[in-house]
């Protein structure tokens, strides 16, 4: 569908002939503005008409230039001019556009969407017909497809998700999310397209190809429909204003676009497009551009749910752009904490320059590392020797101080280093000092690659004897480029910057740091002597205390030496495991079982152990030490394990306020009497705990055999993290994988392109090489015919019609399908359908993939 629109050199709109005979069905354009200025209402609100199309003119059978002058509520019902006045109130020169939509302009009762912009001093009013007039909510779509471009993490995955958004949207053959450089060309970094368009993605457009006048108005006009590039065009009368000038049309919905771009598109191939702008921060970063093969009119209404997508898809974008700047940012820092270790105990950068050089090779993609400073000069890599960077510091300090300098065209920004292009082509210099200028510079080495141009770019506007016509190729078209590096993105640049404060803050602090380090030393060096010295009279005063109390119940000197000795390796081993561990928490369980391996020998199987594996601090553990040790020496010289039929067991619980239960039980020993004095052994097992960690003990001399209850408070224990074992696919996934992925094509046909997008990333993570999507039986019997389906998933009603008549050509070729349905009486429905699998809507994804395998399996082929 086209529009009736003014028409001049440069402000045309797309327009169709008038059909008179059905003319409710034809869209209307009219333009106006304040009287005295050339426009269609007076200041008066007279709406007196000063422009008009002429085949609005030819609509009302008038002449156009009787039109011209006389007041619209000749022409147009008081209810339509009613509805323009209100909605001038939401209009103002920097307000953009009020719509309107189903609104019966003529009292006909055909239906028009309105648009309603002021253009400097006059009132713009453009109508175009409801040419679908079904009741579609065109905004409950935006929800839904914004919520997959939520999902995206990245810049390029939510491009990649909005070109599938939008081609769902607007029905067109190709979408594109085209991103501007820096020198203004552009590049197509997503793309969804129809199996019969050739792809572009990634291919360059120059930045002649979108002129800067056209960039500066797709920042005012944000959407611009071109529904037929054939289409034939209306002109404006009068086609200029009082003055002679043309309007200002810039805001205009249906405006056509200038005969030379018509010309582009159709030297594309291309018979409609539609284009979106994408901003950030007020400029044009790129543009979502919609190629179509054939003439495409897309619904104002439509359009309208479109802009607001991208509108959102904006902000998405923009926030993925800052969540990657954060990222920098935090990289940045990172970088700084590590170049403040790596260099702060240096004397200068260039002693540190060794330490840091890994650091900044990762850093910065780069063939070649050169520190030069105080006068010294030290590289890694590519990069010159000092004679040569002697050289090329003559340029370097010809730039402002403190400026990065970074070039990918060294022979260019130097002429005098052409010496050096063997070996480096691209530079980034970063100055670390004012005066004398010292550097820290990044170089790269030469980099032959090929750009690859939709077309040649130097042949973006050709001549056609005395007219300007646009390029006629746009195959694939490569450019060598030579002497450059690869260049220096604004990112590295930042990078660059991030690195330049953080090194004059290393080098102001440098000597302040080098102090504060040799002051911590000596303080360290202190604290340790003094730990070392406290640690040893501990030791001491602990070894003199086991000497003096194992002397009392020794009979005699071999059985003291003897009982000495246990205490002190028991005191060793646990000395040993603490070491190992850097003195940090212990396993319980290690200790135990160490004391009954040193102690039983083979009889350590005779130890039953239960419950939890508790870690306990250095302190408690070494107290643990002593009082596992005289359990177990007890049990081995008078309690159960004194013969061959008794047992230990030992339970150990986390209580819920964290405090360890330990509960020592001793069966099936000799019988057990309670001693007739105490001896320093069980001093160590009741005394200990309580005593220097404030726990409890509790011992009791049984009949059955003896038994203690320690307690060992909260702060000294720790819980063991166990290891969860990572879940296995289900069985059904499993196999449904394992068959998705001999398939290489499905099918869904589903006339919901929520629930067909939905349903299709479900296919693909279950392994689907390619999956197909139609809204209707007549696209699916297209796909069956032209690909080899080896999975189809049926909606039952599509609208106008159900899928029976896919279903039949689907089991005549023996093809598995799933039928979907949202009705509750599924046998009726499927009366008369194949025999299938059923899922009731709405469905998860086990739920389908649950129904895919047991399908495959019916048709024996799982």
């Amino acid at each position: 569908m086209t529009f009736l629109s003014p028409c001049n050199e440069t402000h045309m709109a797309n327009a169709a002939k008038p059909d008179l005979t059905a003319c409710d069905r034809e869209p209307i354009h009219l333009l106006g503005g304040v009287q005295g200025y050339g426009c269609l209402i007076s200041t008066s609100f007279d709406f007196v008409i000063n422009h008009v199309s002429a085949n609005v003119a030819e609509l009302l059978k008038l002449d156009p230039d009787t039109l011209v002058g006389r007041p619209l509520p000749e022409f147009f019902p008081e209810r339509t001019v009613h509805t323009l006045r209100s909605n001038l109130q939401f209009v103002s020169p920097t307000s953009g556009v009020a719509r309107v939509f189903a609104c019966d302009v003529l009292g006909r009762g055909a239906l028009f969407d309105l648009s309603i912009h002021i253009s400097g001093q006059s009132y713009v009013f453009e109508f175009e017909p409801r040419i679908d007039t079904a009741q579609r909510d065109q905004l409950a779509l935006i929800q839904p497809l914004l919520a997959r471009v939520k999902r995206a993490a990245s810049v390029l995955d939510v491009c990649r998700e909005t070109t599938a958004a939008l081609r769902a949207l607007s029905g067109f053959d190709r979408v594109m999310v085209y991103q501007f450089a820096p020198d203004g060309s552009g590049e197509v970094i997503a793309e969804r397209h129809g199996p019969e368009m050739e792809p572009l993605l990634g291919l360059r457009y120059p930045a002649s190809d979108i002129p800067q006048q056209a960039r500066a108005l797709y920042k005012r006009s944000l959407l611009r429909l071109i529904a037929d590039v054939d289409g034939p065009i209306a002109p404006l009368v009068p086609p200029t204003d009082a003055s002679g000038a043309a309007l200002d049309l810039s805001l205009s919905v249906t405006r056509a676009v200038s005969a030379i771009h018509l010309e582009y598109l159709r030297n594309m191939g291309v018979a409609a497009s539609m284009s979106v702008s994408i901003l950030k921060d007020g400029e044009l970063w790129g543009l979502i551009v919609c190629h179509h093969q054939r003439p495409r009119y897309v619904t104002y209404q439509r359009r309208t749910a479109i802009e607001l997508f991208v509108q959102f898809f904006s902000y998405e974008l923009a926030q993925r752009i800052e969540r990657a700047s954060q990222q920098d940012e935090r990289a940045a820092r990172q970088l700084h904490d590590r170049l403040m270790i790596g260099l702060s105990a240096s004397a200068s950068i260039i002693d540190g320059f060794e330490k840091v050089s890994d650091e900044l090779f990762n850093l910065m993609s780069c063939d070649g590392i050169a520190v030069f400073a105080e006068g010294r000069y030290v590289a890694r890599g590519r990069a010159p020797d000092e004679a040569g960077f002697l050289e090329l510091a003559a340029c370097l300090n010809t730039a402002p101080t403190g400026q990065i300098i970074r070039t990918d065209r060294l022979s260019e920004f130097c002429p005098g280093a052409g010496v050096l292009s063997e070996q480096v082509a691209g530079l980034m210099a970063i100055p670390i000092s004012r005066a004398p200028r010292d550097y820290i510079v990044f170089f790269r080495r030469e980099l032959v690659r090929s750009v690859t141009w939709a077309g040649n770019p130097d042949k973006s506007v050709q001549t056609d004897g005395e007219r300007l016509t646009p390029r006629k190729s746009f195959a694939a078209w490569q450019e060598t480029v030579r002497g450059a590096s690869a260049p220096w993105s604004e990112r590295e640049q930042h990078i660059g910057e991030v690195l330049r404060l953080s090194l004059m803050e290393i080098i102001l602090k440098l000597a302040d740091e080098a102090n504060l380090a040799r002051k911590k030393a000596a303080e360290k060096q202190e604290l340790l002597i003094a730990e070392l010295n406290h640690r040893v009279r501990n030791i001491l005063n602990l070894i003199r205390g086991l000497v003096s109390q194992s002397r009392g119940g020794a009979a005699d000197i071999a059985s003291y030496t003897q009982v000495l000795d246990g205490r002190i390796q028991s005191l060793a081993r646990a000395h040993d495991q603490l070491t190992r561990r850097a003195w940090s928490p212990v396993p319980l369980l290690e200790l135990i079982d160490t004391e009954m391996r040193a102690f039983l020998g083979g009889h350590s199987h005779r130890l039953k152990l239960s419950g939890a594996a508790p870690m306990l601090s250095p302190q408690a553990f070494s107290t643990m030490a002593l009082v596992v040790h005289e359990l177990v020496t007890n049990a081995a010289k008078y309690g159960a394990l004194n013969d061959n039929s008794g047992t230990v067991s030992v339970d150990m619980q986390i209580a819920a306020e964290g405090a360890l239960r330990i509960a020592w039980r001793e069966r099936g020993g000799p019988p057990v009497q309670a001693p007739t004095r105490q001896g320093f052994g069980a001093t160590i097992i009741e005394k200990t705990i309580p005593y220097e960690l404030g726990g409890m003990v509790d011992i009791r001399y049984m009949p059955a055999g003896f038994e203690a209850d320690l307690t060992i408070p909260a702060r000294f224990v720790s819980a063991v993290a166990t290891d969860t074992a990572p879940d296995q696919p289900a069985e059904e996934q499993v196999a449904v994988e394992a068959e998705a992925a001999r398939m290489s094509h499905a099918l869904i046909v589903e006339d919901n392109m929520i629930a067909a997008l939905d349903a299709a990333d479900i296919l693909r993570q279950a392994g689907a090489a390619t999956v197909h999507t139609a809204s209707t039986v007549t696209d699916a019997l297209a796909l069956i015919d032209r690909y080899p389906i080896g999975f189809a998933l049926l909606d039952v009603n599509l609208g106008g019609g159900t899928s029976l008549p896919v279903a039949e050509r689907l089991a005549s070729a023996g093809v598995v399908f799933v039928v979907v349905t949202g009705y509750g009486d599924a046998a009726r429905v499927l009366d008369g359908y194949p025999p299938a699998r059923v899922i009731s809507k709405p469905f998860t994804e086990e739920t389908l993939l649950k129904n895919l395998r047991e399908a495959l399996l019916e048709a024996g082929r799982a």
